[in-house]
């Protein structure tokens, strides 16, 4: 799968807060590499990750990473009840669903739901 996006490296100021915010929003699988730092898998397994401290998040979109959901609006629900926050509402992108947050990190990430055919 020449091309195909596997692996992100986000920025957090606590790791166990960013990822049990991911793990509570996404239901991404969080667990201890051999080397003890905390990674993830995303819901689909085919994407996977690490969460790193010392390194400043992303905290204006430049990279922007967009999350699927099946609902945007109990995602954003669950952004905030998970203690991040929103800071582009659903309905900011013509003719797209999504949204965007920020995390316990500081990084602004984006959430997209498929529209109805």
């Amino acid at each position: 799968m020449n091309g195909k996006i596997c692996y992100l490296e986000l920025p957090a100021t606590d790791v166990e807060a960013s990822a049990a915010f991911y793990e509570g929003v996404f239901g991404w699988n969080i667990r201890q590499r051999g080397d003890g730092s905390t990674a993830f898998d995303d819901t689909t397994g085919q994407v996977s990750g690490a969460w790193l401290t010392g390194r400043p998040p992303a905290t204006e979109p430049g990279v922007l990473f967009y999350v699927m959901v099946d609902n945007a609006v109990a995602t954003v629900d669950a952004v905030t009840e998970h203690g991040g926050e929103i800071v582009q509402p659903i309905g900011l992108d013509p003719g797209e669903i999504t949204a965007r947050f920020r995390d316990p990190g500081g990084n602004i990430v984006g959430i997209y739901q498929e529209p109805a055919t």
